[in-house]
C-alpha cells in the first residue's frame, strides 16, 4: 500500500576500517542521548534504544559504558548535528548528517570532498525539499493483519505498510516511531529489527552511468571518511 521507500545503504559504509568509526559515531550519540535525558538507560527510553542499536551493531561494552559515564560528569564535548546538502554528478543529490564538536573543521572536510571531483555543497534546503522525512522499520512476522489493526487501534497514522517474503516494512512520521516500536514490542516481545532508522529518503532515484557513477562513488566514500559523518543520504540507485 502507498509507495515504498529505499532503506538500505551504499554497500561500502559498513566494510573494513569503517568498524572503528561506527563505534565512535554510537558512541557519541549514546552521549549525547545521556546528557539529555538521564544518563539511565532504564528511565531513558532514548538512550535504551541507541544502546539496544549499538549491540546489534557489536558496538563493545566498553564504550557504550564510557560514554555514559562520560555524560554523567561536568563538561565534556559539545556535539552539535549540523546537515549538509551538496549536488554530485548528473542529477545526482547528498544529504550529509554530521555529529561533531568543531564545526568549522567539518563543514571544511565536507567541502574538500565535494571540490575534489569538482561538486559543490548547497544552502539548507537546496536539496532536503525533493527528500521525505520518515522513520522505517522492518522485521519478520507472520500476522500483518493483526499488526496493522493494533496499529491503528494505537491512534498512530501509518505511511506505508508493507508485508514481501515474511518481512513487514513500516514507514511512518519521525515523531511515531517509538510509538511504534511499543507496538510492536507488546506483540514481538525480541523482535529483531532489521531495519530501524528515521531519516532522509528521496522522493525520486535517479540512475548513473559511466564517469558519473564513478566519480558519485568517490564522493560517497570521501565523505564516509570523515569521522565526523554520521548518515549519507542520495538519490542515487545502487543496485
Amino acid at each position: 500500500m502507498g509507495r515504498a521507500y529505499e532503506v538500505r545503504k551504499y554497500s561500502i559504509q559498513k566494510t573494513g576500517a569503517a568498524r572503528g568509526k561506527i563505534y565512535t559515531t554510537y558512541a557519541k550519540e549514546i552521549y549525547l542521548a545521556a546528557k539529555k535525558g538521564l544518563p539511565d538507560p532504564d528511565a531513558n527510553i532514548s538512550l535504551k534504544r541507541i544502546i539496544d542499536k549499538a549491540r546489534k551493531e557489536q558496538v563493545p561494552s566498553d564504550i557504550i559504558n564510557r560514554a555514559i559515564e562520560k555524560a554523567k560528569g561536568v563538561g565534556g564535548e559539545d556535539y552539535s548535528e549540523v546537515v549538509y546538502e551538496g549536488f554530485g554528478p548528473g542529477a545526482s543529490t547528498l544529504i550529509i548528517k554530521t555529529l561533531t564538536d568543531n564545526v568549522n573543521r567539518t563543514v571544511g572536510e565536507v567541502r574538500a570532498a565535494f571540490n575534489k571531483v569538482n561538486k559543490s555543497l548547497g544552502v539548507t534546503n537546496s536539496v532536503s525539499y525533493n527528500y521525505d522525512y520518515l522513520g522505517v522499520l522492518a522485521f519478520k512476522y507472520d500476522n500483518s493483519e493483526m499488526l496493522f489493526e493494533e496499529l491503528l487501534n494505537a491512534g498512530i497514522e501509518i505511511i506505508d505498510f508493507e508485508e514481501e517474503n515474511g518481512e513487514i516494512t513500516i514507514t511512518m512520521k519521525p515523531n511515531d516511531h517509538d510509538k511504534v516500536k511499543d507496538v510492536i514490542e507488546k506483540i514481538i516481545p525480541n523482535v529483531d529489527y532489521t531495519i530501524d532508522q528515521i531519516g532522509m529518503f528521496a522522493k525520486e532515484k535517479i540512475t548513473l552511468e559511466g564517469e558519473d557513477l564513478e566519480t558519485f562513488k568517490k564522493l560517497y566514500n570521501m565523505l564516509d571518511a570523515i569521522d565526523d559523518v554520521t548518515e549519507i543520504y542520495h538519490n542515487v540507485n545502487m543496485d
